[in-house]
């Protein structure tokens, strides 16, 4: 995996979050555009089911390709699928696909956003458009303010494939959207989902969120000299990835403290003298990722589930938003400096852990001292 690409990838993800570093003026009303949600109590609410899974194919984000790349989407409530990358010490982006009232109609919305150098951006969307043909099942969501010329996404699924687009006017700046994110991946894995549906009970179709007032005026983002928001997006900015702290300044309607289910992990790291100066690449796997000797190995590297980086000056990272479950904790120090796994870098056995539901857990990694 190109680590080192996605997290400067990552930021491309989220740059138009930057302008919020420039003034903002206090909005008086958002625009007012023409968005009809899709009625899920008629068609469209098996978007839910069909996102759930360990999905693993391309990515391509404006002009960075990666061969490899993963989302493990499982339900966190009824009628809520999550999904998280863990960029490392950069930030996180994760999506997220949930039953919610809009406007008057019982439909499917997604939260999108994440915490980047300090930067906290969420945006929502709604589901406006579903059709199938010729065995695909065609999806798209539009900014929940805006509309198709703000932001949307477009999923398309056909068997156990999925086809992902998304596309920006970087929050209402640019005159039209264009086209910032493919991810082309097929679902390798869906036992986990399985497990936590069976355990949260879903999918039912309950409301997961009221919208049906919209969204709080003086809370949307502005885009600087002007009056009025073009986007359902919240945004706070701090000197670090504080996502608590910066979740309640934004004024985001959903926080990280109203998602049930999840839990955190805390991994501290023994640096020792021969790893001091690498970056390390953390694993988060269903599967161990070193034989019984340390040595890493490819062949279960299709179970990885998160994959984040962090830099050499840094000695642990905290995953949040992280689905419960049993996970193999993998830390590669990156030593031959090629920003991805392989020979000539150090490993440790990889040390299994159990994480619940809603609580914090933590998990020392000391020895790291096999050279691949």
């Amino acid at each position: 995996m190109k680590s080192i690409l996605f997290r400067l990838a990552a930021f491309c993800w989220l740059i138009f979050a930057i302008i919020a570093c420039g003034k903002e003026e206090t909005p008086t009303n958002p625009i007012t555009v023409d968005i009809n949600p899709v009625n899920v109590n008629e068609r469209g609410f098996e978007l839910l089911e069909k996102m759930q899974g360990h999905w693993i194919g391309y990515n391509k984000v404006l002009s960075w390709e990666w061969d490899w790349f993963a989302f493990d989407y499982r339900s966190i409530s009824p009628s809520h699928v999550f999904g998280i990358y863990e960029g490392g010490t950069m930030g996180n982006l994760f999506t997220s696909f949930f039953a919610a009232d809009f406007n008057g109609t019982r439909t499917i919305m997604a939260r999108n956003g994440g915490v980047l150098s300090g930067i906290y951006r969420t945006s929502y969307f709604v589901l406006d458009s579903v059709r199938a043909e010729n065995g695909e099942n065609y999806y798209r969501l539009v900014d929940a303010v805006g509309g198709e010329n703000t932001m949307y996404m477009e999923l398309v699924f056909s068997k156990d494939s999925l086809n992902w687009n998304a596309y920006t006017s970087r929050l209402g700046e640019n005159a039209m959207p264009s086209r910032h994110f493919s991810f082309k991946g097929t679902k390798k894995h869906l036992q986990l989902a399985e497990t936590a549906a069976t355990t949260v009970n879903f999918p039912q179709n309950t409301s997961t969120w009221d919208f049906s007032n919209g969204f709080q005026a003086d809370h949307l983002y502005v885009i600087p000299e002007q009056s009025r928001a073009k986007s359902a997006s919240f945004l706070a900015q701090a000197n670090e990835n504080d996502v608590f702290t910066l979740a309640n300044e934004s004024g985001d309607p959903f926080r990280i403290q109203d998602h049930p289910y999840l839990g955190f992990l805390q991994v501290d790291i023994d640096k020792n003298t021969q790893i001091q100066e690498d970056k390390l690449f953390i694993y988060l796997s269903f599967e161990p990722l070193t034989d019984t000797n340390g040595f890493f190995t490819l062949d279960a590297f299709d179970s990885v589930l998160l994959f984040p980086d962090i830099a050499a000056s840094k000695d642990n990272f905290q995953f949040t938003y992280l689905h419960p479950g049993t996970y193999y904790v993998t830390v590669i120090a990156d030593h031959n400096g090629d920003n991805i796994p392989g020979e000539g870098d150090i490993t440790h056995i990889s040390q299994k852990i159990d994480i619940l539901p809603k609580q914090e857990h933590q998990i020392s990694i000391t020895n790291i001292n096999i050279q691949n």
